[in-house]
């Protein structure tokens, strides 16, 4: 998908001084999955990017399957996650409207998912804050909080923020 955010922040500048220029939008990266603290995580970067003047994106990453026996199935297999990737997104891109008056960029990526959320911080200079929200399961925060938080950090190049799983929707609101 494209990206609907315009990406340079010199894009159309003069020549005016540097303390007369806008500072470069902030845009807040909340990575897309099936667990119920994406809600939290998307929420918080919405009131953030909001208050800010910045902006939302969604990043969807269908991880490869098992099944790479039979092309054929295979490819309908991943033209079916695609979809459903796409359609995950345009629903919560109408929830990041309601909530910043803003459309987010959208990006839909195949592989592992630490591996494409680091690829595209690096593609997109645009993105300056990864939000994700902890799990509140006994096995830990999440894998991508595990990672970030240990061998991955040293490979961001950006702010992670990461929101408590257990922070209730006022408190949220309050903070933000």
């Amino acid at each position: 998908m494209s990206d609907p955010i315009a990406t340079d922040p010199n894009a159309g500048a003069d020549s005016t001084p540097e303390s007369t220029a806008k500072p470069p939008v902030r845009i807040f990266l909340v990575v897309v999955d099936e667990s119920p603290e994406l809600q939290l995580a998307l929420r918080y970067a919405c009131l953030r990017a909001r208050k800010s003047g910045g902006k939302v994106a969604l990043l969807y990453v269908i991880e490869p399957g098992e099944v790479q026996q039979w092309l054929a199935l295979e490819n309908l297999m991943r033209e079916e996650q695609r979809a459903e990737a796409e359609q995950k997104l345009q629903k919560l891109a109408r929830d990041v409207n309601r909530l910043t008056g803003t459309l987010p960029a959208l990006y839909v990526r195949e592989g592992n998912r630490r591996d494409e959320v680091l690829a595209l911080i690096d593609e997109e200079p645009s993105i300056s804050i990864l939000v994700l929200a902890a799990g509140v399961d006994p096995e830990g925060p999440g894998p991508l909080i595990s990672y970030f938080t240990n061998r991955g950090l040293a490979k961001m190049r950006i702010p992670l923020t990461i929101v408590p799983g257990g922070i209730g929707i006022d408190a949220l609101d309050a903070i933000t």
